[in-house]
């Protein structure tokens, strides 16, 4: 699993000035759907994509936590799409113009494609079947048995991605029009993207996406060389160089506490809003400042005191199920509160109208012209429907398909546990997907965790590990993908593009997918130690996926002592925070900490913590100065931080392989 964050926010129309639309209602000519998807849209958005997964995998596999690319997504398309046709008009070559329409494609097309990076669960439910996730769990584990392990391979992992992925693109795409146009959900990420791309093509907006493109290309040019420069000193395993610098002393390095330099961490501190940095800072202070001290002094009493770091039955142990915990609390508590939002907003809706009217009658000559606006869009987005009857025969037939499939990769995955899936997925998806439209907080690994808990205590003991992680996966990869359809469908609607452009690229990026998060995941499982708690990439929820799947076949027999008591006092405490976080006024609310977030550095550590909290003060002191320049900029720096960060994986991973090591190791040891 990974924690994907982004910031709700509510957009309310016009969606650009009437003086920035662009000649939105009356001069825009709109391509046809097939003219909107283009070649060179295409080869960008494979190029954007594979850099996507690979920064997806980086984050998922150290941290866990991914921030919202779609900003960066949209302005790398314009960047690179402008720079193309002003290079084809210098050389004296006819090139097509660039639209909003190209635009919506070129960013669907890489948001689907990268997606699958994190709900293809190769940092989560993927990788908690492999021998290294099973061997640091302990083969005298109860449950956690030899048979229950399937290691990663290209193979596999490439043809369970086809079979599962494209099933959510088809469950929902017969109900876009109930959920864009009858009931006006927001899709909040949706509506901001189509204002940042509408904003592009428009004279101001195309100077200052210059502008960002240029800040963009400063940082990521910045962090690039940065990360060349620490890898000369991080020496031969995962002791060395700035990675493991002790800045704020040995004592607090002991315990995470440190400033590891990463501009990854710094640039998500810069993306994510406050609260959740604040959060994440707060779960590392309470995890690694108090509860782990003082755990760490019962050794002998509460578990052996002679176990290694690594031991469930010890300190380690502690670790992870109080960090599960919490993740369940907090989505247990959200899943709840957003089906009955759904039910009640559902029903309010069906009381008032079956459907709403497309144009209804105006009072005076602004909101005619938004109205107008409004109709525009409305049979733009009815105009190229997309048969129900198609979408139906797709889902039944990809269903047969992966449910003749998935028991050949899985075969503790009986093909009538993979039918019993597709025939709960529509429904759950629909959940999830009007709940993202109703509040932009899609619940996917949430209902992956019901899956795995449901399908792997139905199994039992012989194979409900490997039965449940592979239901999650199945049950996560529908879920999510069709919130990310009903998202890019608003922001189809928003900039008039053609939603069978959209379904069409949606095709596109997810076939990409398929092939690119694979491959690019394989570059990190060959190149780096991948798993190891010792190392660079943890792949933290690979552990905490296995624990649960675990717990659903064994119970709490496995605990250590008093760690239920623990997990359970962690557990309420989640659902209270959240309860408040709902009751209280919105000025207190906004400063009560997020209990998923806080979760994260239970397991993994403090030290990415302090580098996100860097992130949310340099953010903080740069609204307090300039307020429109943070804005208009912090997107764009914190977007090339993390590219550049991210960019260096590439030959870092390839001197790996090559056996290539750094020539120094910079270590720092007591001076006595």
């Amino acid at each position: 699993m990974g924690t994907e964050v982004g910031s709700a926010v509510e957009i309310s129309e016009p969606l650009l000035p009437p003086e920035k639309t662009g000649g939105l209602v009356h001069e825009e000519k709109i391509a046809p759907w097939r003219e909107q998807i283009t070649v060179r849209g295409l080869l960008v958005s494979t190029l954007l994509g594979a850099l996507f997964c690979i920064i997806t995998h980086k984050l998922n596999l150290t941290v866990g936590v991914i921030p919202s690319l779609n900003v960066a997504a949209g302005l790398l398309g314009f960047f690179f799409i402008k720079s193309w046709t002003e290079l084809a008009s210098r050389i004296g070559v006819s090139a097509k113009p660039f639209t909003r329409q190209e635009n919506t494609v070129i960013q669907t097309c890489v948001v689907a494609c990268y997606g699958l990076a994190f709900s293809g669960g190769f940092g989560s439910y993927m990788l908690s079947m492999d021998e290294r996730t099973y061997e640091l769990i302990g083969a005298d584990y109860p449950g956690n048995r030899a048979e229950d392990v399937k290691n990663p391979s290209l193979s596999w992992m490439i043809g369970f991605m086809f079979v599962v992925s494209f099933l959510g693109l088809f469950s929902l795409v017969a109900l876009r029009k109930v959920m864009v146009i009858d009931y006006k959900l927001t899709y909040p990420s949706g509506t901001a993207t189509a204002l940042l791309i509408n904003s592009f093509h428009t004279t101001t907006g195309a100077e200052l996406a210059g502008k960002q493109v240029r800040c963009l290309g400063k940082y990521l040019s910045i962090s690039f060389f940065w990360s060349c420069f620490k890898w000369f000193f991080s020496g031969v395993g995962d002791s060395c160089g700035f990675d493991n610098f002790p800045s704020l002393g040995l004592a607090a390095f002991k315990n995470t506490f440190y400033f590891d330099f990463s501009p990854t961490y710094v640039g998500c501190g810069l993306i994510c809003p406050h609260i959740v940095n604040c959060s994440v800072l707060l779960g590392a202070i309470i995890s690694w400042g108090f509860l782990w001290p003082f755990i760490a002094t019962k050794a002998g009493n509460w578990y052996p005191d002679n176990l290694g770091s690594n031991d469930f039955k010890g300190l380690y142990g502690y670790k992870v199920f109080i960090a599960i915990s919490l993740i369940l609390g907090d989505g247990l508590y959200n899943l709840i509160k957003i089906v009955i939002i759904t039910i009640k907003e559902f029903m309010n809706a069906r009381s008032k109208q079956t459907s709403l009217p497309l144009i209804v009658a105006h009072q005076d000559d602004e909101s005619s012209k938004l109205l107008m606006e409004e109709r525009l869009r409305n049979e733009t987005f009815v105009k190229d429907s997309i048969p129900s009857w198609f979408a139906a025969s797709g889902y039944i037939g990809l269903a047969a398909i992966s449910t003749a499939t998935i028991p050949n990769i899985f075969p503790q995955m009986r093909w009538y546990l993979v039918l019993a899936c597709y025939i709960v997925a529509p429904a759950l998806a629909f959940c999830n997907s009007y709940g993202t439209g109703l509040t932009d907080w899609s619940l996917a690994s949430t209902y992956g965790k019901i899956g795995l808990f449901v399908f792997a205590s139905l199994v039992g003991s012989k194979g409900g590990v490997i039965a449940g992680l592979a239901a999650c996966g199945v049950m996560m990869s529908i879920v999510s993908t069709a919130a990310d359809l009903m998202q890019d469908f608003k922001t189809g609607y928003l900039t008039l593009s053609s939603p069978r452009s959209m379904f069409v690229s949606q095709l596109i990026g997810t076939a990409l997918g398929c092939i690119i998060a694979p491959l690019t995941f394989w570059l990190y499982w060959t190149a780096f130690d991948v798993g190891s708690p010792d190392g660079a990439y943890k792949a933290p929820y690979a552990v905490i996926y296995r624990e649960m799947a675990i717990l659903g076949v064994e119970g709490f027999s496995a605990l250590p002592e008093h760690c239920l008591e623990l997990c359970c006092v962690f557990f309420v405490a989640a659902l209270v925070i959240n309860l408040m976080r709902d009751v209280t006024p919105k000025n207190v609310s906004s400063y009560i900490p997020i209990p998923m977030a806080m979760a994260v550095p239970f397991y993994i550590g403090a030290y990415f913590a302090i580098d996100m909290f860097v992130g949310t003060v340099i953010l903080y002191v740069w609204e307090r100065l300039n307020r429109r320049e943070a804005e208009d900029y912090a997107g764009a720096v914190a977007s090339g931080l993390i590219c550049g960060d991210g960019i260096w994986t590439v030959p870092s991973a390839i001197l790996s392989i090559f056996r290539i090591d750094p020539p120094i190791c910079m270590n720092f040891t007591p001076s006595s």
